[in-house]
């Protein structure tokens, strides 16, 4: 599969409610979303690091950086046959996981679009659904909390899909 176009979109999105843990609060989400083409097929992938270096030493700006300086040129315009030969292209690249899991991410979408099979049937999984969770951090009082665990359950058992993020214009 040959690379044709790689782009990279910096998004900032505001959450539906503040998030707090030990380490603050929280009010919105930055990552990079990364687009991967290749002979007429779209991969997409997310890399999740923050805005801030104070959950990991990556951080949106030094994800660009490795993925704009050093990650998307090893692969860019280059025939790859396969995710492993690519992680093979970048293996110089001491760290920096989160960048190299954007890129990973949107390569494994491409690969299993490529080959018309679901994302979950290339990595090798054998369900069609699984459940999910959501953390809802860090609450003001234990009444608060519970308030909080009955809404989510009651949303999870009628959809098993909750989503933390909203987006916003």
């Amino acid at each position: 599969m040959r690379i044709e176009k790689i782009e990279l979109r910096h998004i900032k999105m505001e959450l539906v409610s503040p998030f707090t843990t030990s380490m603050g609060t929280e009010y919105d989400e930055e990552h990079i979303i990364v687009r991967l083409d290749g002979e007429g097929i779209t991969g997409w992938g997310e890399s999740v690091a923050e805005g801030t270096p104070f959950y990991s030493y990556e951080t949106v700006t030094t994800a660009w950086h490795i993925l704009q300086d050093f990650l998307i040129p090893s692969i860019l315009g280059k025939n790859i046959s396969s995710v492993d030969e690519a992680i093979e292209l970048y293996a110089k690249v001491r760290g920096h996981m989160m960048a190299k899991a954007g890129l990973e991410a949107a390569l494994w979408d491409l690969f299993a679009k490529s080959k018309n099979i679901s994302l979950s049937k290339m990595l090798g999984g054998t369900r069609d659904k699984i459940d999910v969770g959501v953390s809802i951090g860090i609450q003001p009082s234990i009444a608060e909390l519970i308030k909080k665990v009955e809404v989510y359950s009651i949303c999870t058992s009628a959809e098993k899909r909750i989503s933390q993020y909203s987006f916003t214009s």
